[in-house]
């Protein structure tokens, strides 16, 4: 009777333990210049090896300690491990700050969102439309991608005329279809014939 519930209290704390990482090698950490009570707060998040991998990269990138916990933190609460490392690099490099990111993924839409984030940028819009198109997104909220945006402004239209355009909910096709129609308008117009006068004989 005594060995059957030894064995009962063995097969419960593996049970328990399946999803623990108590040989986690947080050595790493410290080496990419990670403060003590930050590794701690990793350690009470029962992080994993290769979430370390993925912090030491965050490190090296300049991310900060609280950024880094929280980051880890974020995944934890949406049941999956982080693994958005270079998701947030690429928001770093296109100058987003950290409470961003952060809100990024605290919505779970890192990996989601990080490539039109810095397409955004690259298209060259000013901070209000990006912070616009980026909030409708993570309100779940209708707005255009990177692509329709940056054809949209290639056709002439303002800024203010693109925001108008997002609030009314244009889609990625009523988009397409418009910037179609401006590109053809503009293109005729381009092409009006005219005549050139030769040389008066002599």
């Amino acid at each position: 009777m005594r060995s059957r519930v030894l064995f009962l209290g063995f097969s419960l704390l593996l049970a328990c333990g399946c999803q623990k990482h108590p040989l986690t090698d947080y050595r790493p950490l410290d080496q990419a210049g990670m403060w003590s009570g930050s590794i701690e707060q990793l350690k009470t998040l029962n992080t994993s090896d290769g979430e370390i991998a993925q912090m030491v990269k965050l490190k090296q990138g300049g991310v900060s300690d609280d950024t880094c916990v929280a980051l880890v933190s974020a995944a934890h609460a949406k049941q999956h491990p982080f693994h958005s490392a270079e998701s947030v690099a690429s928001l770093m490099g296109a100058s987003y700050p950290e409470p961003q990111i952060l809100e990024f993924a605290r919505a779970d839409q890192l990996d989601a969102i990080s490539g039109d984030a810095v397409m955004l940028r690259l298209i060259g819009l000013s901070d209000t439309t990006v912070q616009t198109v980026l909030h409708r997104r993570l309100q779940g909220l209708p707005t255009l991608g990177s692509t329709s945006l940056s054809r949209l402004k290639n056709t002439g239209l303002t800024e203010k005329q693109i925001l108008e355009r997002i609030h009314q909910g244009m889609t990625d096709e009523q988009a397409e279809k418009e910037a179609r129609l401006r590109e053809a308008v503009r293109n005729h117009s381009n092409t009006s014939f005219v005549r050139i006068q030769g040389r008066k004989p002599r």
